[in-house]
């Protein structure tokens, strides 16, 4: 029996990119050879604040929107502020005029406090009920802010991916194979 072969030939093609590094404010990146491409933050860029601010605080944003209480510092200070014009709005609009006319009872001065008193609970209610609308909309902005700045990534890994295909080489080497029938 006599052997016939039978021959192909194949062909190889290999691409290398062209290394190269990109940087705007807000983005550093690189592509290296292989087409493999590293995107950054910019050090100390916008993006990278929002990023870390984002990573550092969502634990606790969505903590007080689950529990929402008076404790937060946001309600405290809303709260407090509240207590000191509602206090002087008294002291000054109604009891040092009725006083200074000596038209006022001690007993009608402590209904007025106790006023005062029954508008700031009703106000730290308010307030709980509004917390929890107020950190969801805080968590919207802040991961609206935080994704724009993962589009933004990709936008730059496009953009480097496509600088360096611009600048790639292509190998072509023509092999022979041979195979027995």
């Amino acid at each position: 029996m006599g052997g016939n072969t039978r021959g192909s030939n194949k062909s190889e093609t290999k691409v290398t990119f062209g290394n190269t590094s990109q940087s705007n404010p807000y983005y550093t990146s690189s592509t290296d050879s292989n087409g493999n491409t590293r995107v950054n933050f910019t050090k100390g860029s916008a993006g990278e604040t929002a990023y870390n601010f984002v990573n550092k605080n969502i634990s606790d944003l969505l903590e007080s929107y689950l529990n929402p209480t008076l404790d937060s510092k946001v309600n405290q200070a809303k709260l407090n502020s509240f207590n000191k014009v509602q206090q002087q709005n008294l002291q000054n609009n109604i009891i040092n005029p009725l006083t200074q006319n000596n038209m006022v009872r001690s007993s009608q001065a402590a209904n007025m406090y106790n006023n005062l008193s029954n508008q700031a609970a009703d106000y730290a209610n308010e307030l709980i009920a509004n917390n929890q609308a107020d950190t969801w909309d805080m968590i919207n902005n802040l991961m609206s802010l935080y994704m724009n700045g993962y589009t933004g990534t990709q936008n730059q890994e496009t953009s480097s991916i496509g600088a360096s295909t611009g600048n790639a080489t292509t190998n072509t080497n023509g092999k022979y194979s041979a195979i027995a029938v």
